[in-house]
């Protein structure tokens, strides 16, 4: 099928009608701007008429900014058919395109505006009439055409007859409830385009049943040429077909011909999703955070060998990178991907080391990320060389206006210690605590001259903590480094690694004084 498909987004107008979603002024401005020059849809649907000063201000900025590059026949308005009220609004803030709303269910026309088909049609071409001679172009939406065509087709019939001839551009059958299954968008599109064949039919889905993807595919085979997305499903209730999802489907799965620029489909969804404060699900086709992602060792390795777990469906398209995450799934090929990734050359002796390290922390922490990974790196190839006294158990208590405890069980070179602290938060019990043990060893612990904290770039709330302490040792300073998920274990860790190093020099000063 090499049919050119046209993409009307309405995350501007339609998308607004997300709970809790209203756009400023300047938001509106730069998506409008990104939707038709960055992404390249075909038409805007920006704003509904009348909502409110703000929105009319947006209105006229688009108009002028799409007027200028050429552009304004693709930015519409919704309007309301009151004769002259919308038209005026729309001319008034500079447009060209009304998208009139219209009842497309004889239920919605008799129930909710108490109208006769007849006369709501003479209301409906009164205002296209008005609309025509002030130069807008008119399209049409058929309010809740999928219940009406169910239930009364030639209510339908009838509607699309009465304005065949006052020159509408487009007439939009919604799916305003979402309630239809393919093979009805199937069977209706298709009676339609073949009933009305001098008709331009827009479909327009809603994701209720969560078919509005597979909607749009059988839309487009029953003849239908332009489809109304959103980005991040943005709408009411269950929201729109998802902007992302028909541009692959349309592409890979029905041969069909796009404007879309997808590789920038990814960003312009993270414009959306800053500006509306609506998350995308990790797992959302093509935009989530995770989509790219192999988790398992298995499919890591299969790609290190072969690209076995690629598709068609690849990152790049999108302006992404595949990932190959970290924890306790992982196995060499998914630490050799990352480390591949980061530079990182290691011995097969420390990948084996900072895997073991990945996997342990996998079980605590759902994934470690490619910023961990230096972190973690850094900590095995320092602490490898010395294991003179261990932490074998620690336990913490902190509350409230209270002290800090600690119970800790140490090994000092091949014995085994208890001890508590109490203290000013949980660092500082531990001091007591090791420091109790250590003066039994006459070990002259160093002053701690300066503690930093940091995790990853970008990291979460649950990323590795990097913990660097600085040491004074007489006339000696020494900075020593800890990490580890928590960032009271990540200065301990610090800690055992500055007392490794002294315990260790002062094993080899007295093993040299003994030899000498």
């Amino acid at each position: 099928m090499a049919r050119h498909i046209q993409l009307m987004d309405t995350t501007l107008r339609d998308g607004e009608q997300t709970r809790g979603v209203s756009f400023a002024q300047d938001e509106k401005v730069s998506i409008a701007k990104a939707l038709l020059k960055s992404l390249r849809v075909d038409r805007a649907e920006v704003a509904s008429v009348g909502v409110s000063e703000g929105e009319r201000l947006a209105v006229t900025n688009i108009n002028q900014w799409a007027a200028a590059e050429g552009m304004l026949d693709r930015v519409e308005v919704l309007g309301f058919v009151d004769r002259n009220r919308s038209v005026d609004w729309i001319t008034g803030a500079g447009g060209r395109v009304l998208n009139l709303l219209a009842k497309g269910s004889e239920k919605h026309c008799r129930e909710q505006l108490r109208r006769s088909l007849a006369q709501h049609l003479a209301d409906v071409r009164d205002t296209v009439a008005y609309a025509r001679d002030r130069g807008l172009t008119v399209n049409i939406y058929l309010e809740d055409w999928s219940n009406g065509y169910r239930e009364n087709p030639d209510y339908v019939y009838r509607m699309v007859e009465g304005i065949e001839d006052i020159g509408i551009a487009h007439v939009m059958l919604p799916d305003t409830l979402g309630v239809m299954m393919p093979d009805e968008v199937y069977d209706s599109l298709f009676d339609m385009t073949v009933r009305f064949p001098g008709v331009q039919f827009d479909f327009h889905p809603h994701n209720d049943y969560g078919l509005a993807t597979a909607n749009v595919m059988m839309a487009v085979k029953a003849g239908i040429s332009t489809v109304h997305c959103t980005l991040n499903c943005l709408g009411e209730r269950a929201g729109n077909v998802s902007l992302a999802e028909i541009v692959v489907v349309l592409r890979d799965k029905l041969g069909a011909r796009l404007s879309i620029d997808e590789s920038k489909i990814y960003s312009l969804s993270q414009m959306v999703e800053n500006f509306s404060g609506k998350r995308v699900a990790d797992n959302a086709p093509i935009i989530g955070a995770d989509v790219f992602t192999q988790t398992s060792g298995i499919h890591a390795d299969g790609d290190h060998k072969g690209d076995l777990y690629q598709t068609v469906l690849s990152p790049e398209r999108f302006g992404r990178k595949r990932i190959y995450a970290l924890g306790k799934m992982s196995g060499k090929a998914s630490l050799q991907k990352n480390l591949d990734e980061l530079g990182i050359s290691l011995s097969e002796e420390d990948k084996a080391r900072v895997l073991e390290r990945v996997v342990q922390l996998g079980d605590s922490k759902a994934i470690v990320t490619a910023d961990d990974l230096p972190f973690i790196v850094a900590d095995i190839l320092e602490g490898k060389d010395y294991n003179t006294i261990e932490l074998l158990n620690c336990s913490i208590n902190s509350g409230l206006d209270l002290d800090s405890t600690v119970s800790i069980r140490v090994r000092v070179y091949d014995e085994i210690y208890r001890s508590s602290g109490s203290g000013n938060g949980g660092f500082d019990a531990f001091i007591v605590a090791i420091r109790k043990i250590l003066d039994e060893q006459n070990f002259e612990f160093p002053q701690l001259l300066d503690y930093e904290i940091r995790i990853p770039k970008g990291g979460s709330t649950s990323a590795l903590t990097e913990c660097f302490i600085t040491w004074q040792d007489g006339a000696t300073t020494m900075k020593t480094r800890g990490v580890n998920p928590n960032q009271v274990l990540a200065g301990i860790n610090a800690t055992m690694r500055m007392l490794n190093i002294k315990l260790q020099a002062g094993r080899q000063s007295r093993n040299t004084a003994l030899t000498g």
